[in-house]
């Protein structure tokens, strides 16, 4: 495991966030969202990847670097990082790396994404969705705003780089969908991990078989305390209220990322859990929605307060 980096120079980094790389003011907490590629502001991308080495680290993954860049952030067309700045605090709060299918390189029907590795993907997936997909991925909330000792502003974290991730959908209006993966830590309780992934499975499975883990999750049986019937099967409301009692009984909550997928869409397709061994071993589940069936209230808020801003200026 190597040491860390030090914190880059902030000075280097406001250098790099120009007027060019801003993309909108967050709703709430008045931060600023930026995007950039590595090779237009590699101080930027330095600090990205140093803080998403310690906050995944601190869940329990990471890649082990003192770093957590990696071929997908430095390639010729390299993905870009949505990130949201705290102009006051001077800090990066938080940020998505992306790639629009159109962007992508495929080779013999495999396509050059970072999650090919852990997942084999159906030939119609590759030729008909992917190419009209935003590939999402190394999302993360540094530490410090996933407690409330940073006040209102680590409250309005998550939803900031959802913010980012509806002007997206307003600025590519070729992209249908939003395709990426939501991360478990081998430290969340396995009994937990079935019953949410079989939550999942009954009210987001994929009906068409676009995606296979390569290394499925191994024993994802239900506890000895649950049954084929602990949850309705038909009602999503109660069953979530059913998980969540389940899981809050254990002394977690449901992860907050996980939560806000399920709530984003309730036709998102689950494409399966796969072990990532290159990543501290964590589970990931694959995941696409389609952009114009999100759910009305996240539309209005994180897309159409967009599109109403892009029109007064």
């Amino acid at each position: 495991m190597e040491t860390i980096i030090p914190p880059v120079d902030v000075s280097l980094i406001e250098r790099e966030l120009t007027p060019s790389t801003f993309l909108r003011t967050t709703n709430k907490a008045a931060n600023r969202i930026h995007v950039i590629t590595a090779h237009e502001a590699p101080n930027v991308m330095r600090e990205i990847g140093r803080l998403r080495e310690i906050s995944f680290r601190q869940a329990g993954g990471g890649t082990g670097k003192a770093c957590d860049i990696d071929e997908f952030d430095t390639m010729d067309k390299p993905c870009r990082q949505l990130l949201v700045w705290n102009p006051e605090r001077r800090e990066i709060i938080g940020a998505y790396r992306y790639l629009l299918g159109s962007e992508m390189h495929i080779a013999d029907g495999v396509p050059h994404i970072a999650t090919s590795h852990i997942f084999k993907f159906s030939d119609y997936f590759v030729t008909h969705v992917l190419p009209r997909c935003i590939e999402l991925g190394r999302s993360f909330v540094r530490p410090e705003y996933q407690s409330t000792r940073v006040g209102v502003r680590a409250i309005y974290a998550l939803d900031n780089l959802w913010d980012g991730l509806g002007a997206l959908t307003v600025v590519h209006p070729d992209v249908e969908y939003l395709f990426g993966k939501m991360t478990m830590y081998t430290t969340y309780p396995r009994d937990c991990r079935n019953l949410l992934l079989h939550f999942l499975n009954i009210y987001f499975k994929d009906p068409d078989g676009w995606a296979h883990p390569m290394h499925p999750l191994p024993n994802t049986a239900l506890a000895d305390d649950l049954s084929g019937d602990f949850f309705v099967g038909s009602d999503f409301k109660e069953d979530y209220r059913r998980l969540n009692a389940y899981v809050r009984n254990h002394g977690i909550n449901i992860p907050p990322l996980v939560n806000a997928y399920m709530n984003l869409s309730p036709t998102m397709r689950i494409l399966g859990t796969a072990v990532n061994d290159a990543f501290g071993n964590v589970e990931e589940t694959g995941l696409i929605i389609k952009i114009d069936e999100i759910a009305p209230n996240k539309r209005d808020r994180h897309i159409d307060t967009y599109e109403r801003d892009a029109t007064l200026n």
